[in-house]
């Protein structure tokens, strides 16, 4: 059963506001894949915070229109499922890693802060560690030369105390 106007509306409105706080969309066809895989990729989604929405492909060009993703609807054809997320590798990450376990998956377009992305690009995009990993990363940079100098004055003052005794 189809939607009615007001709920076209709604979830045209819905998707809205999740494009307009996103960095990127991944558009990927589904045909042929399990109810269960599927629900496997949404449950992995929510965790990593992605909107991942089977859409309309009327209703998702309409909710991309007028935004940095408006390039994105020329290939808004065919079956698809719609990985929207704040983060910037995210939705990437969530349908590149599933795509690799499920080859039904096909990954045909993305967009990342209105660039057009390729499934290569796409796939680039999802090896990048996560916002949280770089984060760390530069952390331990910034702490190494603290922690070094740690551990050369604790080793000085080793040093100090055994000629001492």
């Amino acid at each position: 059963m189809g939607l009615n106007l007001n709920d076209k509306k709604a979830v045209v409105a819905e998707v809205s506001a999740k494009v307009a706080t996103a960095q990127t969309i991944v558009v990927a066809e589904y045909r042929g894949i399990q109810v269960g895989h599927l629900t496997q990729l949404r449950a992995k989604a929510r965790t990593q915070g992605v909107y991942l929405r089977v859409l309309k492909n009327t209703l998702a060009r309409r909710s991309v229109e007028g935004t940095q993703f408006a390039a994105l609807a020329d290939e808004m054809t065919g079956p698809l499922i719609y990985s929207i997320s704040d983060d910037a590798v995210a939705a990437a990450k969530v349908i590149n890693d599933f795509a690799k376990t499920n080859d039904k998956l096909v990954i045909k377009a993305g967009n990342f802060a209105g660039k057009q992305l390729d499934k290569a690009a796409v796939a680039a995009l999802a090896s990048i560690p996560s916002r949280e990993v770089l984060i760390s990363q530069l952390l331990g940079v910034m702490l190494a030369p603290v922690s070094g100098f740690a551990r050369g004055l604790a080793a000085l003052a080793a040093k100090k105390e055994t000629e001492a005794a």
